[in-house]
């Protein structure tokens, strides 16, 4: 199957406020993902679609993405770092 350029970097156009967005989020993982997901996947991503409430995780946002929409492909992603407040941390980390 061939995809054209035009599908394989389609973003569906955001539907809430910024802040709707991550209420939504976050209540959909507190009250519905967490359960599911929290034990075994510690530093895990788990990608949620806010409308359907389907969810995928993997090791990282773009595998766990990519897994969300290939079965919902117009999905308004949500992400969490399963175990972490962030998904993503800002600044210098010394291992060690």
């Amino acid at each position: 199957m061939t995809v054209s350029p035009e599908e394989r970097f389609h973003q569906p156009q955001p539907r809430y406020s910024k802040e709707e967005f991550a209420r939504r989020g976050d209540e959909l993982y507190d009250t519905q993902v967490r359960p599911q997901v929290e034990e075994g996947n510690h530093g895990k991503i788990v990608a949620i679609d806010l409308e359907t409430g389907a969810f995928e995780v993997g090791k990282n946002s773009i595998i766990a993405s990519n897994l969300l929409l290939a079965h919902h492909p117009d999905a308004q992603i949500w992400f969490v770092r399963i175990g972490y407040r962030a998904v993503h941390r800002i600044g210098y980390f010394e291992a060690g």
